[in-house]
């Protein structure tokens, strides 16, 4: 099968640097007024990023720009909050992952993590290709609406 065909367990990987803690190239940081995350390793088709979320934490609406990835919960419990359906008439479903649980997600997944619990998390995510852009959404009477695109290097 030519190397183009193969596609990445994004999951896999996520999982993979979470079995080994000791490895990071940083240990995981708390910072009470924002997210704290740092790139743990990239490579050609794939970048690893390790988030850290205190109690009341959580991202925007936002897509990947256009890349797919996953998403693995090394400790704590994190509430994701997915955006399904046409931009017009979107819907929301929620699900909350634990310590050890992950998700996969496509190209075109919008959706919103947030730490609702009174516990600390941890978690490890894998976007493939390296992310370029993400963009921010905002629901509202008429639906799905961008606010902004944010570009690597200049936004984060």
């Amino acid at each position: 099968m030519p190397a183009t065909a193969l596609r990445l367990d994004h999951l896999a990987i996520a999982r993979q640097f979470a079995s080994a803690p000791e490895d990071w190239v940083v240990p995981p940081r708390f910072d009470p007024v924002e997210r704290w995350y740092h790139r743990l390793a990239a490579t050609e088709d794939h970048e690893v990023w390790l988030l850290t979320w205190l109690p009341g934490q959580q991202t925007d609406l936002h897509d990947h720009g256009g890349s797919a990835g996953a998403f693995h919960v090394f400790s704590g419990t994190l509430t994701e909050d997915t955006v399904n359906g046409p931009a017009h008439a979107p819907r929301v479903v929620t699900r909350d992952l634990g310590e050890g649980a992950g998700r996969r997600f496509g190209t075109h997944h919008v959706h919103r993590i947030v730490n609702r619990g009174v516990d600390p998390a941890i978690s490890v995510h894998v976007y493939g290709p390296a992310l370029t852009t993400m963009t921010r959404y905002r629901l509202s009477p008429a639906g799905l609406q961008v606010l902004t695109v944010d570009r690597a290097g200049a936004q984060w």
